[in-house]
């Protein structure tokens, strides 16, 4: 018979760790019914008829976010036959406050103590024995990052499972909340099982009318229960919701004080020791940058780099391009079928899928400061630098998770609950590089700017910088007026990260670009390639020996006239832009065609770059190169947007913001750098240029038109509280 055991816990407390460890390769990806939040399934090493649920990472069953939401009902409306609760035992009390809402839902629940290692080292010591007299379940010491105890752990739920136990939780809370609760379970929830009571009550204590909405209680028996909650809150001098959370720390702070003995108690640790250099308020962000610098110099300069010469020009430029042509030629292939595989698909595709190593670069020292606990940092020291711009620390989240792919990153902001941070977030998470707008970075940054570390690296920053810009001055709009959303995050403790979950991390991003690569960009190519092969010219349509007289050169000259004063208002770097915005690898994808088309002969990276660096000054490159970033995504992430905005109004202005923005970086970039460079003289378009700098720095530093209104309602707020 088929198992469910859902796995619980913190974010960073090793639960992803040992969801991998417990399914291996055995995971598929779905989304919870009726909403789009992201859920991970898998089948359990060696037992096909048990299924891992990983349920979001959470700090409380009082549901806040989108994710507290799903995990609750999850718990209490599929009511999983076990439950793992992962908590991370260097930080035991703070892990402890979810256990006391997971236990009482009812539901046979194992405890895996985590981070066994790192407990260990710190010479602390945990009663596991004691602990699990105490809480009334099975407590099991584990290390997900080097399978120490999985297999215990593995064997204790499956007995759970199996046992179909009725689950009663242990804890109790002090004489008045207690007294309180087993009188509401008496009068009102008498008829559920007896596992179920708890939770519910503590729910018509909180009076949290959308968790008691499935039980269809009567009102007025629900008012005549709080009647004993509102004596309590007279008694205890507090609200319903702040007197349980005191009596749950309570509840915790008896369970550390008997199991647990901190060896240093008082004295920092090895991550509170590297914490007060990588977070200090001075040197925090300095770090952060340097260490970007270092990503993306080893990643797009020097391994990466070498490693996408030898792919462009030895393995596609010598062995496949040349290996295709010579077959179809032996073959007698048509020869416009011959121009379509080797001077379209090859060149495209092989374009693209040539800049995978230093992408895959990237992604290992990316999986590394993820996986070791830095960038749980860099959201802290952040979080200061965007509160002061009107965007909470939340935002940073999303914007990590979409310098990978934007369509998470978009979906990340459900962590949001904010409508106003929410919206804004999605307006600007886009702004950062993600993994499809790398081949774009290393193609500008190695073709024109001789492989600049600088440049690319500015690149990412010129995303951070959008962003911070943005929230200063939408901030200042009345749609986002408003205090930012605090940011409460735990950072975990530092670690050295597991190689094989971080080549699973390079794996699964890599896989995703390949897949994309595959279907997406070799559609593309082939229409990228129909378009430029076939035209008008000498008066009848048909295969065009100048590229100028094709489809799709009139198709770039009708819109090259809008892109002009950008320095790049030629057909070729047009259509690249415009098929960018289907996938961004496209645009390197169509870039590989046109730049090889004019020597079919000739294919790899240093025929590209020489083509393009032909083409392009710096200043009109990195004006390109700009707007590329900032303008809108590809069709995916703006799906993500429409979905997550669930607005087409509000998609419309995200989009329209967003290539808003990109144009007027972009013809700053190119106005002013051409005139400081010397490649022309002042007139219009510097002067235009200039008005638009002044108008953006006013729109930065003007008074918050909102802010009297806002300090009015907050001291309205104060008063009647």
């Amino acid at each position: 018979m088929s198992k469910i055991i859902a796995l619980a816990g913190n974010p960073n407390c090793g639960k992803t760790t040992l969801f991998n460890s417990l399914t291996g390769a055995n995971q598929y990806v779905g989304n919870w019914p009726g909403v789009t939040v992201e859920k991970k399934e898998g089948r359990l090493k060696g037992h096909k008829e048990v299924t891992i649920t990983d349920l979001p990472g959470i700090y409380s069953l009082s549901p806040y976010t989108l994710e507290e939401v799903v995990a609750r009902d999850y718990i209490i409306q599929e009511r999983p036959d076990a439950i793992i609760n992962i908590i991370d035992g260097a930080n035991l009390e703070r892990n402890l406050y979810l256990t006391t809402q997971v236990l009482e839902c009812g539901i046979p629940t194992v405890i895996a103590v985590n981070m066994l290692d790192l407990i260990e080292k710190a010479g602390d010591k945990i009663d596991y024995k004691k602990l699990s007299k105490i809480t009334g379940c099975p407590v099991v010491p584990i290390s997900a990052l080097k399978g120490r105890g999985v297999n215990e752990l593995v064997e204790t739920a499956l007995q759970l499972a199996e046992s179909k136990k009725k689950y009663v939780p242990a804890h109790r809370f002090s004489g008045p909340v207690e007294h309180c609760l087993a009188h509401i379970e008496e009068a009102l929830l008498h008829d559920l099982p007896e596992e179920e009571q708890r939770w519910y009550s503590v729910k018509v204590f909180e009076n949290d009318e959308k968790a008691l909405a499935p039980l269809h209680l009567d009102p007025k028996k629900v008012a005549h229960a709080r009647e004993d909650v509102i004596a309590c809150e007279k008694e205890l001098d507090d609200d319903a919701e702040s007197i349980i959370t005191c009596e749950r720390y309570d509840v915790i702070a008896d369970w550390v004080k008997d199991t647990y003995v901190k060896k240093n108690a008082g004295k920092l640790s090895v991550s509170d020791k590297i914490d007060r250099i990588v977070t200090n308020r001075i040197l925090g962000l300095p770090i952060f940058v340097g260490i970007m610098f270092l990503v993306y110099y080893v990643s797009i300069t020097t391994i990466g780099t070498m490693a996408t010469d030898w792919v462009n020009d030895v393995l596609v430029g010598d062995w496949i391009t040349n290996a295709a042509r010579g077959a179809m030629t032996a073959a007698h292939v048509a020869p416009w079928l011959t121009g379509l595989v080797v001077d379209g698909i090859i060149a495209g595709v092989g374009s693209v899928i040539g800049f995978l190593p230093q992408m895959m670069v990237f992604f290992f020292f990316l999986a590394l400061l993820e996986s070791c606990g830095y960038m749980a940092r860099i959201a802290f020291v952040l979080d200061r630098v965007f509160r002061k711009f009107g965007l909470s620390g939340k935002s940073f989240i999303p914007i990590l998770i979409g310098s990978g792919c934007g369509v998470p990153g978009v979906m990340g902001t459900r962590t949001i609950e904010n409508d106003r941070d929410r919206r804004m977030t999605i307006m600007t998470t886009t702004f950062i590089p993600c993994s499809a707008k790398l081949p774009i970075i290393a193609l500008i940054s190695g073709a024109v700017f001789g492989g600049s570390g600088a440049v690319a690296t500015s690149a990412y920053f010129m995303g951070i910088a959008a962003i911070i810009c943005s929230g200063i001055i939408l901030k200042k709009t009345k749609w986002f007026a408003g205090d930012p959303a605090p940011f409460v995050m735990e950072l975990p403790a530092y670690h050295w990260p597991r190689l094989v979950d971080v080549l699973r991390s390079v794996w699964d991003r890599a896989s995703h670009f390949l897949k994309k690569a595959g279907t997406i960009i070799t559609l593309a190519t082939i229409l990228i390639w129909f378009l430029q092969a076939f035209g008008v010219e000498g008066g009848s349509f048909g295969m065009v020996e100048n590229i100028d007289h094709s489809i799709l050169a009139a198709i770039g000259n009708g819109l090259a006239f809008i892109f002009i004063p950008l320095g790049w208002g030629t057909w070729k770097p047009v259509v690249a832009t415009v098929t960018g915005l289907i996938a961004k690898e496209n645009v390197v994808g169509t870039f590989g065609i046109l730049y090889h088309a004019a020597s079919s002969a000739e294919a790899g990276s240093a025929h590209l770059w020489a083509n393009v660096a032909k083409s392009y000054t710096p200043i009109t490159a990195y004006s390109f190169l700009a707007f590329n970033l900032l303008c809108a995504p590809c069709f995916a992430a703006i799906g993500a947007i429409r979905t997550e905005m669930n607005s087409g109004k509000w998609t419309a202005r995200a989009i329209g913001y967003e290539c808003l923005l990109a144009y007027l970086v972009a013809l700053v970039i190119n106005q002013l750098g051409g005139l400081i460079a010397g490649a022309h003289g002042f007139g219009f378009g510097p002067a235009v240029a200039i008005l638009i700098v002044i108008g953006f720095v006013y729109l930065l530093v003007r008074p918050d038109p909102n802010k009297k209104l806002l300090d009015a309602a907050h001291a309205e707020d104060v008063s009647i509280g």
